[in-house]
C-alpha cells in the first residue's frame, strides 16, 4: 500500500525534470511513510513511497524484474496489494521456471515481482489473473513502453496528465499538479466537471475538477509511447444479468456465497503487519469481523459516532464486537474536531467529495492507526448484493411502465404542480420517468432550477445523462435492479466510496482492504434474481441467508445507519452555522458561485425553511477545496508521518 509517481518524457531529457519530479514525492508522503525509492532512465522517472505490508525487508520499489537473458528490462512501481500472489508465483515458477537458472523466477517474497512477471509472461491479459486492489506502472526499457493498471473497482486511484512534456501520473492528483508546469499544461479548472460535481456530490471518473489531469478509469489498463497519447482498453465488464435458481439450489448458492466470501477473507488477511477491521452496525462489516476472527482470534475492531442520539451505532457495533470476540476502540467525534478537521481532510481528497461521512471515517482511521497498520471494512457489499433500499424503486414504481408515454408526461406535468413537500409529488414526478433519466445514483441534491441559482455558468446539457447514458448502453435489456447495481459499481461506488475509503485511510498511513470487492465474490454475487437481492421487507436477502451464523442474530437483518452524520442540526446550530458562513462570506468563488444565493439558502436552512443541509455541504467542500487548491488562501497543517514501520 503506497504512493506511486511517474513521469515519462517526451524527449529523453530526464535530468532536466528529474528533481521536480522527486520533489513531488512529498505531497503523497502520507501513502508512504517507511521508505521513499527512485529510479530513472533516459525517458522514464519513477518516484515512490512505501508503506511496508508483505516481505517488508525486501521488495522495494521502484522494483526491477527481467527474464534472464535481460534481468533489469522492466521497471515497476505497484499501489495495492496482490492477495493470489502466492497462487500467481506458484502458477509461474511451474509454468517458466525453467527458463531460469536453478528456476528462480523470483528475489524477493513480495506480491510486486508476480505483477511483472506475469505482464512478461500473459502480456496485459496478466491484469484479469490478479485478485487484489492495485495501480501499477510498468516501464519496458526494451520495447520503450509504459504499461499502466487499476483495479477492477477503482480501489486504488490513478490521476494522470500529458502534454508536450509527457505523461506524468501518481496516486494522489496533488503530486501530478506539482507537474504541469514541465508537461506544457495549464490548471485550468473544468467546468462540466463542477456542474457534475454538484450534482453527484463526487466527480465522476475520468474526470477531475482539473480539465487537464484525468484518471485511469477502474477496471482499464493504458498503454503509452514516448511522446504519445495514453491509449486505454477497459478489461472488466461486469455482467449482473439474471441466471435463476434451479429449483431446490438456493441453499447451495447460499453457501457458494459464503465459501467465496470466507476464501476472500482468508486471503485479504495475508500481512506480515496487525490487520484489524471496522465494525459498525451492519451486517457488512459485522461478517467480514467475524470471518477475520477466524485468521486472528486476536482481532481488534474499531467504530466510530456521535454524541447525539440517533446517528450512532457505537452500542450495536459494541455488542457485535463482544459476541464475535473481538477487542472493540471506540472513537466519538465532537462538532468541534468534525469542524477543525475539515480543510486537512479536503487537502487529502484531491477533488471534492460531498460526502459528510468521511469525516467520521478520517477519525477512526487515525484511531485504527494507533493499533493497526491494516484494517478490513464492508465496502462493496451493497452494490454486489442488492443493499440499497432505493433498489426497491422499480418494484413501486412497476405500474408506471403500463402507462402509454404520452400519459406517463401528464403524470409528471401533475406531479410538478404539487408543492415542494407534499405526499406524491416525487411518487408521480419519478413514475413519469424512464430508468435512465430517474436514476444516477445515490446522490440526488440539486434539481435544475436550484442549479440555475447557485452555479454562474450553468449549462443544461451538462447533465448526469453525460456520465451514466454510456453505462447504461452496456445493460440494456438487464432488469431495472440489475441495472441500477451496475451504473453503481461505475459511479457512486467508485466516485464517492472508494474514494473517501483510500483517501481517508491513506491520510493516516493505514491500509485498508475490501474483501467484498473481490473477483471470485464479485462471481457468485452476479446474476442473482431480484427476489434473492431485494424483498419488500429486506435487502441483500440471499447474502443474509449465507451469513447465517456467521453474523450474530441481532446484526443479521438489521437495517445499517452506517456512520451518519448530524450535518442538518449542526448548520442550524452553534456546531457549523457560524463556520459556513464565514466560509461563504470568504470564498473567492464568485465568478463560478452565486454566493447570495448559497448564504440565503444557509439562512433559509437555519430557519427551517427547507432542509438544504446536503447541497450546502456540497457548496461548501468545493468552496474549501477552491480555497486550498486555486486560491492558496487556505493553508491546512499536513503533519509529517510519524508512525512506526510496522505494529
Amino acid at each position: 500500500m503506497c504512493g506511486l509517481l511517474g513521469f515519462l518524457t517526451a524527449d529523453a531529457a530526464t535530468t532536466e525534470v528529474v528533481d521536480q519530479v522527486y520533489d513531488a514525492l512529498h505531497c503523497q508522503r502520507h501513502r508512504g511513510p517507511d521508505e521513499k525509492g527512485t529510479w530513472h532512465d533516459d525517458h522514464m522517472i519513477f518516484g515512490f513511497n512505501r508503506l511496508s505490508i508483505i516481505d517488508i525487508e525486501q521488495s522495494h520499489q521502484p522494483l526491477r524484474w527481467g527474464p534472464a537473458d535481460n534481468p533489469q528490462r522492466y521497471a515497476m512501481t505497484f499501489n495495492g496489494e496482490i492477495y493470489n500472489y502466492l497462487e500467481l508465483r506458484e502458477q509461474l515458477a511451474a509454468e517458466h521456471g525453467a527458463e531460469f537458472p536453478e528456476g528462480k523466477i523470483f528475489a524477493t517474497d513480495g506480491d510486486g515481482e508476480s505483477i511483472v512477471a506475469a505482464f512478461h509472461f500473459w502480456g496485459p491479459e496478466a491484469v484479469r489473473k490478479l485478485r487484489g486492489m492495485f495501480a501499477f506502472a510498468i516501464w519496458d526499457t526494451e520495447k520503450q513502453e509504459l504499461f499502466l493498471a487499476r483495479d477492477p473497482f477503482g480501489i486504488k486511484p490513478l490521476f494522470y496528465a500529458t502534454g508536450p512534456g509527457g505523461t506524468a501520473f501518481a496516486s494522489e492528483k496533488k503530486s501530478v499538479l506539482e507537474l504541469l508546469s514541465p508537461l506544457g499544461l495549464s490548471d485550468e479548472l473544468d467546468p462540466r466537471a463542477l456542474e457534475h460535481y454538484t450534482v453527484l456530490q463526487y466527480v465522476p471518473e475520468p474526470e477531475s475538477l482539473h480539465k487537464n489531469i484525468r484518471r485511469l478509469e477502474s477496471g482499464t489498463y493504458a498503454t503509452v509511447r514516448v511522446g504519445a497519447q495514453p491509449s486505454a482498453t477497459r478489461y472488466f465488464r461486469p455482467d449482473f444479468r439474471v441466471r435463476p435458481f434451479a429449483e431446490g439450489a438456493a441453499q447451495a448458492r447460499y453457501a457458494e456465497i459464503s465459501a467465496a466470501l470466507e476464501d476472500s477473507v482468508a486471503k485479504h488477511m495475508r500481512a506480515d503487519v496487525t490487520v484489524g477491521s471496522f465494525l459498525s452496525g451492519g451486517i457488512d462489516s459485522t461478517a467480514i469481523a467475524a470471518l477475520a476472527m477466524r485468521h486472528n482470534p486476536k482481532l481488534i475492531t474499531f467504530t466510530t459516532g456521535f454524541e447525539r442520539e440517533g446517528y450512532s451505532e457505537v452500542d450495536v457495533a459494541a455488542e457485535s464486537a463482544e459476541l464475535i470476540g473481538a477487542r472493540h476502540i471506540v472513537k466519538v467525534v465532537s462538532p468541534a474536531e468534525f469542524a477543525a478537521a475539515i480543510p486537512e481532510i479536503v487537502w487529502y481528497l484531491d477533488d471534492p467529495v460531498a460526502d459528510p461521512a468521511l469525516v467520521p471515517l478520517y477519525f477512526v482511521a487515525k484511531e485504527a492507526r494507533k493499533h493497526v497498520k491494516v484494517v478490513l471494512s464492508g465496502e462493496g457489499a451493497d452494490e454486489l448484493f442488492g443493499g440499497y433500499t432505493i433498489y426497491r424503486e422499480p418494484l413501486s414504481l412497476k405500474p408506471f411502465e403500463y402507462l402509454p408515454a404520452g400519459v406517463r408526461k401528464l403524470v409528471g406535468k401533475l406531479g410538478d404542480r404539487i408543492p415542494d413537500g407534499k405526499r406524491g409529488k416525487s411518487l408521480l414526478q419519478r413514475g413519469s420517468l424512464t430508468l435512465e433519466d430517474r436514476y444516477y445514483g445515490n446522490a440526488r441534491s440539486f434539481n435544475d432550477a436550484q442549479l440555475r441559482s447557485v452555479l454562474r455558468e450553468f449549462r443544461p446539457e451538462w447533465t448526469h445523462q453525460d456520465v451514466t447514458a454510456p453505462i447504461y448502453a452496456q445493460s440494456t435489456g438487464w432488469d431495472p435492479i440489475a441495472r441500477m447495481q451496475h451504473l453503481d459499481l461505475f459511479t457512486w461506488l467508485r466516485g464517492d466510496i472508494l474514494v473517501k475509503a483510500d483517501k481517508m485511510t491513506m491520510a493516516n498511513s493505514l491500509e485498508l482492504r475490501v474483501p467484498f470487492l473481490d473477483n471470485e465474490v464479485m462471481r457468485v454475487a452476479q446474476g442473482l434474481p431480484y427476489d434473492q437481492k431485494i424483498t419488500r421487507e429486506t435487502s441483500k436477502y440471499a447474502l443474509r441467508q449465507a451469513l447465517d451464523g456467521i453474523v450474530p442474530d441481532h446484526v443479521l437483518n438489521r437495517a445499517k445507519l452506517g456512520f451518519p452524520v448530524p450535518l442538518r442540526h449542526w448548520l442550524r446550530g452553534t456546531e457549523l452555522y457560524d463556520w459556513a458562513e464565514s466560509q461563504i462570506a470568504e470564498s473567492q468563488t464568485d465568478h463560478l458561485l452565486n454566493k447570495q444565493a448559497v448564504l440565503q439558502m444557509l439562512r433559509d436552512h437555519k430557519a427551517g425553511v427547507s432542509d438544504h443541509s446536503r447541497r450546502l455541504w456540497t457548496l461548501l467542500v468545493f468552496m474549501v477545496w477552491h480555497g486550498i487548491f486555486v486560491e492558496d488562501r487556505i493553508k491546512p497543517e499536513i503533519q509529517e508521518p510519524t508512525y512506526p514501520v510496522s505494529l
